[in-house]
């Protein structure tokens, strides 16, 4: 966990300078998406998509808070480190949140209700449910560290960022799972509907796969980034943050603008009002 050294002695919110430049791209990286989402939520009325479009924010809002931290290096003030610590370790639990949410609709879209691991009435519900307790646990956590005063403090909030990620890798192993099955199971006996429509639906299940790994790849770097301490290799090299977090968080925030499920999943609302999905 921490280095008791270090925070009794020459503690520092970072152990290097952080870069204007890096951060600034990362800022527009996430803010142009975000605005490109709100557009297409609104546009396709796709509101199970604002925790997705919440995170973009987040994403953005907390590399701001680091751009704030690069002009004050080396003095660097609470109030953008909280940011930065806080909103960028968040956002992925809000994107996992709509993610979970697209799986559901793709099912109910293709009426393939019978090849879900899940009941489809529950399969939101467990995984959201989940998420919350991650997102809860990290939040809680992410507080205590940017607030923390003594080793004791430091050690519990990292306890406690350490318990939402696994709470989060665990979850969305499991949603992995879950996915891998119903395609595997689509695939073998696909059913009417997956042969009448129209909609790449199949892009929307590798864009799936796709975020899902790069989040749960993510959330393991954080769990070694917290796991190794306050003075480690990753937390030493702002390097790391940016090729393990944010790119691929990035990656996930395109992924979903270049297909999606507003545009995929818009035949949804006429399948069930046909009473030919559940609901």
């Amino acid at each position: 966990m921490a280095d008791r050294e270090n925070l009794h002695g020459d503690f520092k919110f970072y152990r290097y300078n952080p870069s204007t430049a890096g951060n600034v791209v990362f800022v527009v990286l996430f803010a142009v998406p975000a605005a490109a989402h709100a557009y297409m939520l609104v546009k396709r009325r796709t509101w199970y998509f604002l925790p997705f479009l919440t995170g973009c924010l987040f994403e953005a809002i907390g590399y701001i808070g680091r751009v704030i931290s690069a002009q004050e290096s080396p003095d660097w003030t609470l109030s953008p480190y909280i940011m930065q610590t806080l909103l960028i370790l968040l956002g992925p639990a809000l994107y996992a949140a709509s993610i979970y949410m697209v799986l559901g609709r793709l099912i109910r879209l293709l009426d393939a209700h019978h090849h879900s691991l899940i009941r489809t009435t529950w399969l939101t519900k467990v995984f959201v449910t989940g998420d919350i307790l991650s997102f809860l646990t990290q939040s809680g956590g992410g507080g205590v560290l940017a607030t923390a005063k003594t080793l004791e403090a430091r050690d519990r909030g990292e306890k406690m960022v350490l318990g939402g990620l696994a709470i989060q890798v665990i979850f969305f192993g499991f949603f992995i799972i879950t996915t891998i099955i119903f395609d595997i199971r689509i695939r073998k006996k696909p059913t009417t509907r997956a042969f009448s429509t129209v909609v790449p639906w199949r892009q929307l299940i590798m864009v799936l796969y796709a975020s899902s790994f790069f989040i749960m790849v993510r959330s393991i770097f954080r769990m070694i980034e917290y796991g190794m301490g306050n003075d480690s290799v990753l937390m030493r090299h702002e390097g790391y943050l940016f090729g393990f977090d944010g790119v691929l968080m990035f990656l996930v925030t395109v992924g979903f603008l270049w297909y999606h499920p507003g545009t995929i999943l818009a035949g949804l609302r006429e399948c069930e009002n046909e009473r030919r999905c559940d609901t």
